[in-house]
C-alpha cells in the first residue's frame, strides 16, 4: 500500500507521539528508521526511536506534537511544530517542576513511499532550558 508523506508524517504526529502508539511506529517506520532529534542522539531502528519516545513521554506528561505547517513534495516533507507538555520527570539535569513547557520546531521526513525512512528534528532547546530553568548546556538524558 502506498503512503503519501502528508498521511505518514500526520499517523507520526497524531498517532505515534501525541499517543505514544508504538504498533502504529512499527508499521509506518521503516525498519532501519534513522533519527535525529533535538534532544539527544542519532537513533537508528524503529526500537531505538521508541525508546527515545518513551524517555519523552515519562519527562513530560501530556506531551503534544501540533503541526503548525507542513509542506509536502513526492518523498519528502516538512513541518513546523510546536511540541508541548508538563515536567513530570527528570529533564535536563531538573527535577520535576510540574510546569507546562513548550517550544518550536521544524522537522524534515524522508518517506519511500510506504514508511518513514528519515527524520531530522530541530528544536528551540534553549527555550526549554529556559522554562526549566536549567543550567546552560545541560543535556537532555
Amino acid at each position: 500500500m502506498t503512503r503519501s508523506p502528508k498521511t505518514l508524517v500526520e499517523r507520526f504526529y497524531h498517532e505515534v507521539w501525541n499517543r505514544a502508539d508504538e504498533t502504529v511506529a512499527r508499521e509506518i517506520l521503516a525498519p532501519d528508521f534513522r533519527f535525529r532529534g533535538s534532544l539527544g542522539p542519532e537513533r537508528v531502528g524503529v526500537d531505538g526511536f521508541v525508546d527515545y519516545m518513551r524517555s519523552i513521554h515519562a519527562a513530560l506528561a501530556d506531551y503534544t506534537c501540533i503541526i503548525d505547517d507542513l509542506g509536502v513534495e513526492e518523498r519528502r516533507a516538512a513541518a513546523r511544530m510546536t511540541f508541548r507538555g508538563r515536567h513530570r520527570g527528570p529533564f535536563f539535569g531538573v527535577e520535576p517542576t510540574g510546569r507546562e513547557i513548550a517550544w518550536a520546531g521544524a522537522a524534515f521526513f524522508t518517506t519511500d513511499g510506504r514508511h518513514i525512512t528519515a527524520l531530522w528534528v530541530l528544536g528551540d532547546i534553549d527555550a526549554v532550558r529556559r522554562q526549566l530553568a536549567a543550567p546552560d548546556g545541560a543535556p537532555f538524558g
